[in-house]
């Protein structure tokens, strides 16, 4: 744990380089770093690097019953993750990322990766945010959860990230108020149908729209343990 983060402003081309390369760096070097996304802001670790993980759940005040969802840069990555992906889950990647919808897949049982107690899944998304998309391009996937203390309210800005996890966490790369303000909606699609284990910033009817090309529409209302 450091005494403080080291907070990066990102009002500027070389601000904003300075910010990326930080954040990314503690990120490969096995850190924690707090980063803006397109829903709240983050709390990001390495996926592939347990101990890290194991810092991001700390900092939160999680056990490894909440295993934090991993969000890569771009929705092929995807098939490196996850396995038996139907196809309509596929139809919402292609409509909704980058953006606010986690999509809860089988993950490949040869991933060298320990998020904690997943049950054979991974929750997956895309961010819609610049800054989130080119500290993944460097870093590969990484898990990411809401940047808060667990039940406080999620982090809109990098004040409210700092007061909560600036004693937790190297690097928090300052980007602003996010857009959204709304955690992701959070789709199982580990069955035969989708069902939603958590809505936020997509609406059921906005899926049930693309997924009724497949003969499906969104089952169920329940709470996950997982954020994004």
């Amino acid at each position: 744990m450091s005494p403080m983060s080291t907070r990066y402003p990102t009002g500027t081309d070389e601000e904003r380089e300075a910010a990326v390369s930080a954040a990314a760096r503690a990120l490969r070097a096995g850190e924690t770093a707090v980063i803006p996304t397109d829903t709240v802001y983050g709390v990001a670790a390495d996926a592939f690097d347990a101990a890290a993980v194991r810092k991001l759940l700390a900092a939160k005040g999680r056990g490894r019953e909440m295993p934090p969802p991993v969000l890569v840069n771009a929705s092929a990555t995807v098939d490196a993750l996850a396995i038996e992906i139907p196809d309509w889950a596929r139809a919402l990647f292609v409509e909704f990322w980058p953006g606010g919808l986690t999509v809860v897949l089988r993950q490949q049982a040869s991933l060298q990766w320990d998020l904690g107690e997943t049950r054979g899944t991974v929750a997956v998304r895309v961010p819609d945010h610049p800054l989130a998309l080119e500290i993944l391009g460097r870093t590969g996937p990484l898990a990411v959860s809401s940047a808060n203390k667990t039940g406080r309210p999620a982090a809109l800005d990098a004040d409210a990230a700092e007061e909560m996890l600036g004693a937790d966490v190297s690097v928090l790369v300052d980007g602003g108020r996010v857009p959204g303000g709304e955690a992701s909606t959070i789709i199982d699609a580990t069955a035969s149908e989708p069902r939603l284990l958590r809505l936020g910033a997509i609406s059921v009817e906005r899926l049930d729209a693309v997924l009724a090309a497949h003969g499906v529409s969104v089952q169920g209302v329940a709470r996950d343990d997982r954020e994004s």
